[in-house]
């Protein structure tokens, strides 16, 4: 029965073939050798069996890729389901157990949020992997010099609750009288701390690694229109160019201040970083530095940073468009700065403590010069594997420009435009201090308080006239609390509490109250 089968199943088969086969021949018979061998010889089927078979490569390249990120993939949910079973197999063990006998005890809490925890991880892991298989069906942006690029950056909106008058709504660093016609709170919401950040990775110079980067958000003021509180201008941050060897890094660009390098956490202000003009020294200044590295041990680094930079003095542009020299720019000389820090492992983390100078000329006109200066020392503390404790000080003259005096950077008393009246760098001295308590990978707690303390005898010597303010401001204290819950690595979420208290010279404070909500998208 099965021969009759095959038999059945042969003569199609056959009948098919010759069917297929019988025109070859005859081909064959119309065009003669010589014709078959000029044409089988000619260029153009030459360069298309080329093509053919470099696009075969391609395909076998592109396949070997995918084949790799499928088994990846793979590996990925092996690894989830075995977890899956270890969680399992633990609940039934827990369950059988407490049922045979009542003093056996359970799982300890912080097992079972670590358990879950890396499962969170393994399957937050495995979506990645299969995004990126996905990603090699799109089509990529690339630069015109070939080089890997790379987009990121935040897409932030807060919305806030204020009580009492403040500088900035969405995110405030001092406190302010009321207007008359103002009322005693407001509501809004603002997208303009929302972030994109382009990085670069170029060829390796000199045995150094190069890149690039620019950071842009959309803080810089608003347009004249109707509701134009909404539409927030692009503004530029940093950027930087860098020249990387294995223990020496030379940067070049805009950047923020690299002898005061920490800042406190808080994601209801990234347009200008919290406790600004409340201790926390801070500008994005034109620089370029040098920093070096000094292996002292298996878990101990030093670090020597210096440079030059533009000498920042706070004022205000000349025009729109039109760039006109500041009154530190005007000194003909560049700022110098100097940082060192030493770092250690401490309870599995970095520990590092650090102190840096800074000393800049201002020419204020009629050859009135201003030294600027300040002396900085910042610490970051683990406090075992949960706490962590984030400082930093300062004293300085003629700090306006960096954030510090309030803001306040010269004072005289007098005609400005007098050749014969003095200016004077404002001292000041400020801090700020952060505890931090991470409660789970996921979610973090922040206390953090700064204030910043110009010279009341300075002000009070020379009258109290100064360029800033209708009111010379002596004390500026800022403090809050946060709390930051992050459920996956692209999704942020924060809850935060600022109280503001500004002091005018010999007069009554101005308070306010600031609640923000924000939601993050970190892409």
């Amino acid at each position: 029965m099965r021969s009759s089968h095959l038999g059945r199943t042969a003569i199609p088969a056959a009948l098919l073939a010759l069917f297929f086969l019988a025109p070859f021949p005859a081909a064959a018979q119309q065009n003669p050798p010589e014709s078959r061998q000029s044409a089988d010889s000619s260029p153009a089927q030459g360069d298309l069996a080329v093509l053919l078979h470099d696009l075969q490569s391609q395909v076998q390249q592109l396949n070997s890729q995918l084949g790799e990120m499928k088994a990846d993939s793979a590996q990925l949910r092996s690894e989830l389901q075995v977890t899956r079973a270890e969680l399992a197999a633990l609940k039934n063990s827990s369950t059988s157990a407490i049922s045979s006998s009542q003093t056996v005890t359970a799982p300890s809490p912080s097992e079972a949020s670590s358990t879950e925890e890396r499962l969170s991880r393994i399957e937050e892991n495995q979506q990645l992997g299969d995004a990126k298989i996905a990603e090699q069906s799109q089509t990529k942006v690339e630069s015109s010099s070939k080089y890997r690029v790379r987009l990121s950056g935040i897409v932030l909106f807060n919305t806030y609750i204020n009580r009492g008058s403040i500088d900035n709504q969405d995110f405030p660093q001092i406190a302010i009288p009321r207007d008359s016609l103002g009322s005693d709170g407001s509501f809004g919401g603002s997208l303009r701390q929302t972030q994109i950040a382009l990085q670069a990775f170029g060829p390796t110079v000199a045995g150094a690694r190069t890149s690039a980067d620019v950071h842009l958000d959309f803080a810089g003021g608003f347009p004249k229109v109707p509701n134009g509180t909404s539409f927030g201008l692009m503004r530029l941050r940093t950027g930087t160019v860098r020249f990387d060897w294995q223990n020496t890094s030379l940067i070049a660009g805009q950047d923020s201040l690299f002898f005061v390098p920490l800042s406190a956490t808080s994601l209801a202000t990234l347009a200008v970083p919290a406790l600004s003009y409340s201790g926390n020294l801070w500008a994005w200044a034109p620089q370029i530095r040098i920093e070096h590295t000094i292996h002292v041990g298996e878990s101990s680094s030093l670090i020597l940073q210096g440079g030059i930079l533009d000498s920042m003095s706070g004022d205000m542009p000349s025009g729109d468009y039109g760039r006109g020299p500041t009154w530190g720019e005007q000194s003909g000389l560049p700022a110098i700065a100097g940082r060192t820090a030493f770092t250690h492992s401490f309870f599995g983390q970095p520990f590092t403590i650090g102190a840096g100078g800074f000393f800049g000329r201002q020419d204020w006109g009629f050859s009135r010069k201003v030294d600027a200066w300040a002396a900085t020392i910042d610490l970051a503390l683990p406090l075992g594997s949960r706490f962590e404790f984030d400082s930093a000080v300062f004293r300085g003259r003629g700090l306006g420009g960096l954030g510090g005096g309030v803001g306040q950077t010269a004072l005289w008393s007098g005609s400005f435009t007098d050749p014969t009246t003095e200016i004077y760098g404002l001292n000041s001295i400020g801090g700020w201090a952060q505890l931090k308590f991470k409660a789970t990978s996921k979610i973090q707690i922040n206390g953090a308080f700064g204030e910043d303390n110009p010279f009341a005898s300075d002000m009070r010597a020379l009258g109290g006239s100064q360029q800033y303010f209708a009111s010379p401001l002596s004390k500026n204290l800022n403090y809050f609390a946060n709390f930051i819950y992050q459920p996956r690595s692209d999704i942020v979420l924060s809850l935060e509490y600022r109280r503001l208290k500004t002091f005018k010279l010999d007069s009554n404070a101005d308070s306010a109250n600031h609640i923000n909500f924000s939601v993050g998208y970190i892409f």
